[in-house]
This record gives C-alpha cells, structure tokens and sequence, in this order.
C-alpha cells in the first residue's frame, strides 16, 4: 500500500515542480501517494491545517514557517525550497488615493489572516521605514478575492501579496501597485509535522529528494518559460522576469544565518519571543550551514 502524504501550498508559479513532478508519476513510483492541496489563503491557513492534523506537509513562506514553529507548531522545516526573496508588491484599490507605502500611515492593511505572510510584510515592512501598524488596523480578507473586495470598496488601503500573482489584477485594473518589498531572505520552507516526521520519515525524504530533483530539471529545461505561459496564462516577458528571478534549492542545505535574520526582524515586530537555535527548528536530515 502506498503511503499517504498530504501536502499544501500556494497555486502560485513557485509550486509548478510539485504539479509536474505529479504529473510525471515521480512520487508514485516511489510507493508515495502525495495528496496535493491547494491554499489560496496562503502559510497562515496552512499552518491551521497542520496543527489540525489536515495536512502533513505544507510549503510555507519562510518567515511564516518559523514563527509558527516557535510560537507552538508541532513541526519542523525539512527543505528549503525556494532560495531566491519574494518580491511582494503592496497593492491598494482603484478609488482609494493612496499612491506610495507612505500614504498607509493610518490605514488599514488586508491580511489573509493573523501570523500569515501577509501580515507578518506588512509589519517588517513598516518597521524597516520606522513606523508601527496597531493591531486594529488590520482588516481579515482569508484570500485574494476577500483582498479585492475588501480594496475596491476601499475598506482597507493596502495589501501585501506576490507581485506577479496580482499583475493580472493590477493589468486589468482592479488594483494599484503602489510599490514592491523584497524579502531579506530564501522566501519558501517545507515544513513536515512532527507526527509526519515520526511515523513516515523515509516518505518525508524521499519527497525532498523528487522535488529537488524536478525543481533542478525545471531550471534547466529549454522550454520552461513555455511550461509557465501555457499553466498560468502569463505573458512572455512576466514569465521571463520571473523565472530568472526565481531559484529553487535542490539539497537539503539550510543557512543558520538566514534563520538567524528571520527571527531578528520577527522578534522586532513582536511576532515571537526570544529566538532559539536554529537546530531546534529543523529535522534531523536537513543540513545546517
């Protein structure tokens, strides 16, 4: 019998090796039946899932990952999955006047939910400018059509989420790009839980070694930007700017320093307490730099 696994993330172009690995049977000749899920309300959902016991993996944005596991999270990070930042675009509705991040002051900010992406780049964003977002000033959406709904009626005025997930939006209209935020740091983990890491290690691995794998043939493969048009209906030039801004980890590498950074700017915001070793935040197979 194969073993289950239950995994989430986000349908964005970041987890197309996940769908073609899929599709090219990988985890199945293994003996794994991967069950994956998509979160379109992002890390803050899955994390929900995870201590729920409805997933056993998820791939989560990394400052996300590592609060929650620090804050009580059942799990650990087994592969860091994509090394390239996040570039966030901060987005505000059509009719709302706001033209710059500086223009927030006061405003209120769509959060899918509370200890999400979302909300955690808004605060390091506001703190790295010298400024500090209350905790009423965040307005919950769950998802990207909460965010729009909650935009065009201008009942919140800013919204952090992956730039090139809200071109279409922004292209069309619907939205404003009012600036960008780059990530300081590798933008996705894979996180297992501890339970998952107790009773399906070998699974766990495995799956780390397939996506590594197909993660690296996606970066090499000559027809990539055509995958990318043809799956998520981007044009040429956003696929071009994206692919080659994006890099995926293929080793079971993992930098302390990088974890280090994460829970610095996490601890400034109040997001966690007291940073831990980075050793206590990850399986025993992942290799700490």
């Amino acid at each position: 019998m194969n073993k289950i696994i239950r995994i989430g993330g986000v349908p964005e172009h970041f987890n197309l090796p996940w769908q073609l690995a899929m599709e090219m049977g990988l985890f199945e000749k293994e003996g794994i039946d991967l069950q994956w899920e998509f979160y379109p309300a992002g890390t803050g959902a899955m994390v929900k899932a995870l201590k729920e016991g409805n997933l056993d993996m998820a791939v989560l944005l990394t400052e996300g990952a590592i609060s929650a596991i620090i804050n009580g999270l059942e799990a650990k990070l087994v592969q860091q999955y994509v090394s390239s930042p996040l570039i966030w675009g901060i987005h505000s509705g059509p009719d709302s006047g706001i033209n710059n991040i500086g223009g927030c002051e006061n405003r209120k900010y769509a959060i899918s939910r509370f200890g999400s992406g979302s909300h955690l780049m808004a605060m390091i964003d506001a703190e790295v400018r010298g400024k500090k977002i209350n905790q009423e000033d965040f307005v919950l959406i769950e998802n990207m059509a909460g965010a729009l709904k909650s935009l065009t009626e201008n009942a919140s005025q800013a919204f952090f989420w992956e730039k090139y997930t809200t071109k279409p939006l922004v292209d069309s209209g619907q939205l404003r790009r009012i600036g960008d935020f780059v990530t300081p740091w590798s933008c996705f983990q894979i996180a297992a839980s501890n339970k998952a890491l107790a009773e399906q290690n070998n699974a766990v691995i495995k799956i780390c070694e397939i996506i590594g794998f197909t993660a690296s043939q996606f970066m090499k493969a000559p027809n990539a930007i055509d995958i990318l048009i043809e799956k998520f209906g981007m044009n040429e030039e956003d696929a071009h700017n994206w692919f080659y801004s994006t890099e995926w980890q293929t080793d079971n590498q993992i930098s302390s320093k990088m974890i280090e950074n994460v829970m610095f700017s996490l601890k400034k915001i109040g997001a966690i307490g007291e940073p831990i070793a980075p050793n206590f935040l990850v399986a025993k197979q992942v290799l700490l730099t």
